[in-house]
Formats: structure tokens, sequence, C-alpha cells
């Protein structure tokens, strides 16, 4: 997984609330279990006519911000099923933070699994954010991690929380995978005293 440190980008505004799982992938885009190729089809039926023609009104099919990097969202943001799809089409778009009132529970932690971070703002602080990515791609946004602040354009500055243990996963790149494999010595030094005090098994 990447690591997480510090990101500058374009921001894309989506004041859009109780944005669920099934509108960032729809369920036909589900049969696979890889984490790439999705990103072509996020927000697919917001992105796309039936004849699968870009809709020049959705936000991410806008010139500004195809190359965004931090979403700014409405509350309730990643409601609906768990897929953990929703983030894997999100981080594969490009997007590495996405920062709303709120998230749904299953969503928000799916996100720190596979490398975006999700931050929480109050609304009148998301509504600034908000204001400053319809700006375009001009405009662009820090994310400080380390220091847990976002920062504006024009240099104003928002400080969030964010929990230790998911920040030291963001920040070292660590999966559930990377944190198993970062204990493996002490893994293989117990199979190994087991292994010896009982040797039949």
């Amino acid at each position: 997984m990447d690591k997480f440190e510090t990101l500058t980008g374009i921001a894309a505004p989506m004041p859009m609330v109780n944005v669920d799982t099934d509108m960032i992938i729809p369920k036909q885009f589900l049969k696979t279990i890889k984490r790439s190729g999705l990103g072509v089809n996020l927000f697919d039926e917001m992105r796309y006519d039936r004849q699968g023609n870009e809709n020049a009104d959705f936000v991410l099919n806008k010139a500004q911000y195809r190359d965004a990097e931090i979403l700014i969202a409405g509350e309730n943001f990643g409601c609906g099923s768990s897929r953990e799809h929703a983030p894997w089409a999100i981080k594969d778009f490009g997007i590495r933070c996405v920062i709303a009132p709120s998230f749904a529970d299953i969503f928000f932690n799916n996100c720190f699994k596979n490398g975006i971070l999700p931050i929480v703002l109050p609304q009148e602080q998301v509504d600034i954010l908000m204001k400053d990515a319809e700006k375009g791609q001009n405009a662009r946004m820090t994310i400080d991690l380390e220091a847990q602040t976002v920062t504006t354009s024009d240099g104003e500055l928002f400080t969030f929380t964010v929990d230790p243990f998911k920040k030291h996963c963001l920040m070292n790149g660590l999966d559930d995978i990377g944190l198993t494999l970062e204990k493996v010595n002490s893994i293989k030094a117990f199979e190994d005293a087991a292994s010896a005090a009982r040797p039949w098994v």
C-alpha cells in the first residue's frame, strides 16, 4: 500500500449528501477481485449516459477536475452496502483523500485499509473547502497527515483528528497484510518454539 504523508493536489467539489457505495461503484462492476481497473467506472451512472458517453456536467468529467486527488463531499458519504470495491474505485481513479462532514462507518474504515485518507470536518469548514475547490485546477489544497492539517489554496488552515493507529498505518503504507509482516520474526520464533515443543504436530 502506498504511504500517505503530505498531498498537494486538485480538489473536486461534490456537494451531494448520502452518496452510497452503489453510486460510487455500481453493482455490475463487483465481479472482479482486483483492486485495479475500477477507476474508469467510478460514479459510473453519473459520469456516463446510457450509450456510454461522458456526461459533460459531472464534476470529474470537467477538464479542471480530471486529475483530482482530493474529493470534497457531502455528509454521510459512502453509506449503503459495505462493498470494498468503493474505495478501490476511488483510489484507482487517483483520489487519495475524501473530506466530508460525516462518513458511513464501514466505508470510513475501508478507506484507511486501502491507502485513502478520509477526513471529517465540521460542515462550515467543508463549505469553505467546497468553495475553494470550485476555483478549479489552479486552486490546490494541501493535506498534511503528520500535522493533521488541511490548507486551502488561500492559506486558510483547518486541523482534523485521526486515530493514531490508523495514522501510523497510512503514513507507513501498512494494510492488514503489511501489519502482519511487521511481526514476521515474532511469528517465526513462535512457530519454531511450537514445533520444538510439539514435534509430532
